[in-house]
């Protein structure tokens, strides 16, 4: 090999090195992050329920096949080591990508983690916390519900 072959094979190298040290963000995913809106009309005006609060729908910035939400107060989270949701339901096969989900509805794929079990209503001017799992991705979001206005 000669001096010149092999300058230029470093030279080579050195700037593939330096392309994949600029780019090494692009090769990361982003985190899941999980946001929540109130809502005029939803599942819960439909099957007859009267909520004090408005509907909440609970956002992600990516579609996910989520394995675990659970939401719980804020106050029993920080008060009890293990607090009792409000709303949960888990996968235990696959369930279909979301990128939106509203509370109290269901998600295909996805079932209550007890049998039988129903969302709680949400009371106005309380803070919770949604967990979001999607295999070893999670995600939480504090939010207050809005009281319903007649």
């Amino acid at each position: 090999m000669t001096k010149k072959s092999f300058f230029l094979t470093v030279f080579i190298l050195l700037l593939a090195g330096l392309s994949v040290y600029l780019n090494r963000g692009r090769f990361q995913s982003e985190p899941l992050s999980v946001g929540s809106r109130s809502i005029m009309r939803g599942p819960a005006l439909r099957r007859g329920i009267k909520d004090p609060a408005k509907p909440l729908v609970f956002l992600l910035n990516r579609r996910q096949r989520l394995t675990s939400v659970k939401v719980v107060p804020l106050a029993e989270l920080q008060t009890n080591r293990y607090p009792q949701p409000v709303w949960e339901l888990v996968s235990t096969s696959n369930s279909v990508p979301v990128k939106e989900f509203t509370y109290g509805a269901n998600i295909r794929g996805m079932h209550p983690s007890v049998k039988g079990a129903v969302a709680a209503p949400l009371q106005p001017g309380v803070p919770y916390r949604v967990f979001v799992e999607a295999g070893s991705v999670k995600a939480e979001h504090d939010f207050t519900p809005v009281p319903r206005t007649p």
